[in-house]
């Protein structure tokens, strides 16, 4: 917490907006769209509601191809089963871990040929760092297949000195309580095309019609972000920029400690961009370090110090058996050796020491 918080709620309760909607939900998106330079953002329940009402306003609906990024968490690409769409999964890129780009092109040529061009595009900025959206979008751009951005991980990263998202048909942003700032729980969705925002506000208040009464001609959805959530965000979102700044610091700590150490390679920078560096990412080699990535997360754990393996690829997670995927080999191998290392921004050096002390202790070689 920035410490500011408990003014903005307490002035949420003072005034009585306790529901979802009220002042500090305007105050919220307005605030945030001056932080990222887009236009017009919509604060929602959580970062999945955003990619749902995103996937809605761009018209994609049962029976429709959506293509998306593999590496990622399942909120990205769940929603697009809720629509009775098809996802369609494209391997990682082994010098970003995002979406390899030229499979991408190669999917969407395929399709083309076929005369099945997929309704959308949902790529991920893994771990904080921004996909190459410029190449994105001239891939797509022939074939007029919009693209969004899960930007869930990556408030605070820029691509070539602009904001994560900036520049998809429409970007989501996560605040979850593990995000680089937080509402608890909530997301936000965000466009330069008002009309997709407009449509989205309007079916994440149950899609009520101007009447008196309730009315309602189509389906909504309960996505409202709460006023005492956004109340928090406008105190978080004060703080960002600190926040990115902390946690490149712990990011550098680790690598300090450990980039020189035989077997332990960390997550890419691309230089198109600077990554927010949400969770310092390890890959564990276990031929040359003498010990694999469970081993390391295990004597972490028996420390009662927590971190988990990387995404693991939606391709081979069980809800999605079957449905296609272009490439894998990539993702399956990051999945294999990838670790995500302790990231808070209440971190001290100590804890860092402590952290990179254990891993060291793994060590089943004379490598240094």
């Amino acid at each position: 917490m920035s410490g500011q918080e408990l003014k903005y709620v307490r002035d949420a309760y003072d005034t009585n907006y306790i529901a979802p909607l009220g002042p500090h939900v305007d105050a919220f998106e307005k605030e945030f769209v001056k932080k990222i330079g887009i236009s017009h953002a919509l604060a929602v329940s959580s970062g999945t509601a955003a990619i749902h009402l995103a996937l809605l306003a761009l018209g994609v609906g049962a029976g429709d191809i959506v293509l998306a990024s593999t590496l990622t968490f399942i909120g990205s690409v769940g929603p697009v089963l809720y629509l009775g769409a098809t996802p369609v999964f494209i391997d990682s890129d082994k010098d970003t871990w995002n979406m390899d780009l030229n499979l991408l092109e190669q999917e969407i040529k395929s399709r083309a040929k076929q005369g099945s061009l997929p309704k959308a595009v949902i790529a991920t900025d893994l771990y904080g760092q921004c996909v190459d959206l410029d190449r994105i979008l001239e891939i797509c751009k022939p074939y007029d297949v919009p693209v969004i951005v899960d930007a869930a991980e990556a408030l605070g990263a820029t691509y070539k000195g602009r904001s994560a998202g900036s520049g998809a048909k429409a970007a989501i942003f996560s605040f979850n309580g593990n995000k680089i700032i937080t509402t608890s729980g909530g997301g936000m969705l965000v466009s330069e095309d008002g009309k997709i925002i407009e449509y989205a506000r309007f079916l994440s208040q149950q899609a009520r019609d101007p009447a008196p009464h309730y009315e309602h001609s189509q389906i909504g959805f309960n996505y409202r972000m709460s006023n005492i959530l956004a109340a928090i965000g406008c105190a978080q979102l004060e703080v960002l920029e600190e926040r990115v700044a902390a946690k490149r610091k712990i990011f550098n700590a680790y690598k300090a400690k450990l980039g020189n150490v035989h077997g332990i390679d960390f997550i890419p920078e691309t230089p198109y961009g600077e990554s927010n560096r949400w969770l310092t990412v390890v890959l564990i080699a276990a031929e040359k370090l003498g010990t694999d990535r469970e081993a390391v997360r295990h004597a972490l754990e028996a420390e009662n110090i927590e971190a988990r393996p990387v995404w693991k690829p939606m391709h081979l997670q069980p809800v999605f058996k079957g449905y296609p995927c272009r490439g894998g080999a990539v993702a399956e191998a990051l999945f294999k050796r990838g670790l995500c290392l302790p990231s808070g921004t209440s971190m001290t050096s100590g804890d860092i020491n402590r952290i990179v002390s254990t891993i060291l202790s793994c060590r089943r070689n004379s490598n240094p």
